[in-house]
Parts: C-alpha cells; structure tokens; sequence
C-alpha cells in the first residue's frame, strides 16, 4: 500500500505526516477531522504494509495485534483509539508517546555505562513484568520495540503483533509452523515453537542488555533455522571478555537472562528488575566472573540434552508470576520484643517454605533525623551498616536455600508510606510485618502503621503477633 499524503481523512481522523515506514507497517501522526473534537493525548494511526510480496504473517500479526492492544492497560502500553476493518482499510489507532527507542542509546558513538544500562533495564523489566501480569508475553522485544518516555524514564513496550494472549486463540500458532520471531533476540523455546512462556521476554531482555553493554549481538544475526538453533544448547562469551571495565553483577545478570533452560533465568521479570536496581546485592556466581567461553564439553553436553527434551506448554504468565513472587518482611528496629522478631521470622519461613524461588527483600525504615547526627560514629554510612548488620542477623535463623534475599534501609518520617511506596515500586505480591510494628502503640481512633499499610498496599499484608510471650515461649522450648 502506497503512502498516505498529510489531510487524507479516515474514518473521521486527519492524517498528517509520516513519522516510521517499516517492513511491516507505516506510521502516521493523526488527529480528529472534526473541529474541536481531541484525545487529549497525540495519536499514532499504524497501517499495515499489504503488498503481493508481502508474506501473510503481515495480516495475521495485525490480527494479532487487534486483537490484543485494546485489552491491555497500564502506563507501558499506548492507549488503544480505534481500528480499521480487515475487509476495507486495516488500521490502528494508539497514543502516540514521546520518547527514544533503546536503539537510540545502541547508535550512540560510545557504549553506555553500567549506571546507565542499570537504569534502563529495570525500566524495561517493569514494562514486561506489568505485560505478563495481564497474562501476556511480548515475544517480539528488540531495542526498535521498547521507547523509554522523555518525562520519567519509564518504559513502553510497542508493536504486539507477535504476542501471545494467554486467553485468547494464538493465531500465530495457527497459521505458522515456523519459528515466529526477530532472530537476533528470540529465545530457545520459542525456536521450538513454544510461545507464552514470559521468560522468552526476559531472554530477549538480555540480549538486550548485553547488546548495550558491549555493542554486539550474543548469538549474532543468523539468517538460517540452524544457526537460531545453536542457542539451545550455546551461551554467548562472557560481556567482561569484550569490555573489561562490566562489572561482575552486570555480568551475571545478563548471563543469566541468557541461559539456554528458560528454568535456569529469572523467574519473572520483577526478580530482574529487583537485580538490576540493587547491583550491590546481586549474588555474583561463577557467571559473573567468567572471563572465557563455555567449554565444549558444556555445549556438547547441553547439546545431547536439548536434542532429548521434551518442550512443554508454558503456565499462565500470571500464575508463574505468582509462583515465584518477591516477599518482603518489614522488620522493626526500636521498641521491639525478641518475641515480636522470632514471630516475624517463624512467619517469613512458613512463607518463604510453600514458595520454591520465592524471593526475600528484608526491609527496616529509619527516620531521616537519625542520619542527619553529625557525631562520626553516628553518620549516615555507620548507621546504615548497623541495620544492615540486625537485618543480616535477623535473617540467620531462617533456611533461604534456594531463595535470593537482600537487606534495605529505608529513610522515611512515614513508615507506613515508606513501607507501601516500596512494595508497590518493586512489585512485592505478599509484605509480613508485625502487629506492633515501630512501637506505635494501638489506639481505638488513631491509624497505626500496620493498619495504614494494610489499608494502602496494593499486596497481601499478613500481619503478625506474637502467640507467646517470650518467657514462656523459652519456658516450652526448654520443657
């Protein structure tokens, strides 16, 4: 289909320019034809390019993306407008958000430092995880198809024609028998033709990631069926072997977004995101200090077992997600009783026992004053380190194999809000705390910070007291 010219009229929308013509579609800025009438929003009008050497995978993906873009919601999606009928004129129209794609920072002259790629990651992270919480994978993220915004940094994920709609038909599936998917960035499993499993996105993330870090492609660009298979079995040579100033954490992240078993990387794309924003608290495994390829007896061995196994249909995204969900425990550091912190932990590990891969974030909230004391034994950092050092203690009675875990100080006048505000930014499903928490004390007609946070958070709170006093408690255990 040939270009539109500015003030052609569809469906009473104004075409104006032209802003992306790509292999599948063209892009115009669009407003309402009639005066006065507005979004209040800019508005995108995407047409799918329908010419006879166009394949029918054009179609079928806006069908694909109809079907799909008006259900989703949330900041890290365009708002759906309208759309065109299949049989006169295929159209979409979205918002239209103002920010770079990712391939803006991979065309810059120099690679971008690890403070920056730990910033645009998570943002990238966040937009995948809030997808698959509406029960749908991406399978197409590619630097062209993520636009971090210009006014918060946050990310929006574009171009859903290659998704997959966990309740709805997956036309895809349907029509294709081949591998469905930008070669550089798909992953294993989807090479195999399983699709839905939201850890092909968080792949696609790292490749992402390592792209930024080093300026090349993890397995290259392969143009044939056997040489996109060779990453079920390969994993790509370490960043820190093209760029030795990547950090160990950078390293293990990436890598293990890479890992060829979708069961060997993050579980959910809020467990990466969690990494990535807290890099000082990243468990650096022998992927992080890799400094040479895998051997061949690695690849060999992956090789005889990707040619035996047996590829299963991918959970909903939305139960993985539950499954494996970011846990936190707001443990109080003043006015406590032992009693209290031994509830909190017999409570944390009941949790922590029922959740495989669960992680732990254990938090503590400080008042800003107490950092502001100009005493050198009492500063900001010292402080710091010694709640870090109760939250580390606290944490030793419990069994966290198979659990990653890291320790937060918070600074905040409100606890209550402090506690919430972080739940909600790092995606926590469940926050245990304690009854009493902070020694407020409970008041008939005052909201103290458990009941606060159990009004505000947007998460399971469980909220914990003691069942003994702890004399008597230490009375049983010694009967």
């Amino acid at each position: 289909m040939k270009k539109l010219e500015p003030g052609t009229e569809i469906d009473g929308f104004r075409v104006r320019e032209c802003i992306h013509a790509g292999g599948m579609a063209h892009i115009y800025a669009v407003d309402y034809a009639q005066e006065g009438r507005s979004s209040g929003f800019p508005m995108a009008m995407k047409i799918p390019r329908m010419t006879v050497g166009d394949g029918a995978e054009t179609i079928v993906s806006f069908e694909v993306e109809l079907q799909i873009l008006p259900v989703l919601s949330g900041p890290h999606v365009p708002r759906f407008v309208a759309a065109g009928d299949l049989s006169r004129l295929p159209y979409l129209v979205m918002e239209y958000v103002h920010g770079q794609t990712l391939q803006h920072w991979l065309d810059l002259p120099q690679r971008p430092d690890a403070e920056t790629i730990a910033r645009l990651g998570p943002a990238v992270a966040h937009a995948a995880h809030s997808l698959h919480q509406q029960n749908v994978c991406h399978l197409d993220l590619k630097p062209a198809n993520v636009l971090i915004r210009d006014d918060d940094g946050s990310a929006v994920l574009l171009d859903f024609g290659l998704s997959c709609h966990a309740h709805y038909p997956d036309l895809l599936a349907e029509e294709m028998r081949l591998a469905v998917g930008s070669p550089a960035w798909i992953a294993p499993e989807q090479i195999v033709g399983v699709r839905g499993d939201p850890r092909s996105d968080i792949f696609a993330i790292g490749v992402m990631l390592y792209e930024l870090a080093t300026g090349e492609l993890p397995f290259g660009a392969p143009t044939t069926s056997g040489g996109m298979r060779q990453r079920l079995w390969m994993t790509p040579a370490p960043p820190r072997k093209h760029r030795a100033d990547i950090p160990a954490w950078l390293q293990e992240i990436i890598l293990r977004c890479l890992e060829p078993e979708a069961a060997q990387r993050y579980p959910s794309a809020a467990h990466l995101a969690f990494d990535l924003a807290n890099p000082g608290q990243v468990l650096i495994t022998e992927r992080g200090e890799r400094l040479h390829g895998t051997p061949l007896r690695t690849h060999l061995r992956r090789w005889f077992r990707a040619a035996g196994m047996q590829y299963t249909p991918s959970p909903l995204p939305a139960q993985q997600i539950e499954d494996t969900p970011i846990l936190m425990v707001a443990v109080p550091h003043a006015d406590v009783s032992d009693a209290t912190l031994y509830s909190l932990r017999q409570a944390v590990g009941r949790s922590l026992g029922i959740r495989p891969g669960a992680r732990l974030a254990c938090v503590t909230v400080i008042s800003p004053s107490a950092s502001s004391l100009t005493d050198s034994e009492r500063s900001e950092t010292t402080l710091h380190r010694q709640h870090m050092a109760r939250l580390r203690q606290w944490a030793q009675g419990l069994d966290l194999a198979g659990h990653s875990v890291s320790y937060h100080v918070l600074e905040a006048g409100d606890v209550a809000h402090a506690l919430v505000r972080y739940a909600a930014s790092n995606h926590v499903s469940m926050m245990i705390l304690g009854a009493a928490t902070h020694g407020l004390q409970t008041q008939r007609f005052i909201a103290t910070v458990p009941m606060r946070v159990a009004r505000d958070a947007h998460c399971t709170v469980i909220l914990v007291k003691q069942a003994l006093p702890f004399a008597q408690l230490g009375q049983a255990l010694d009967d």
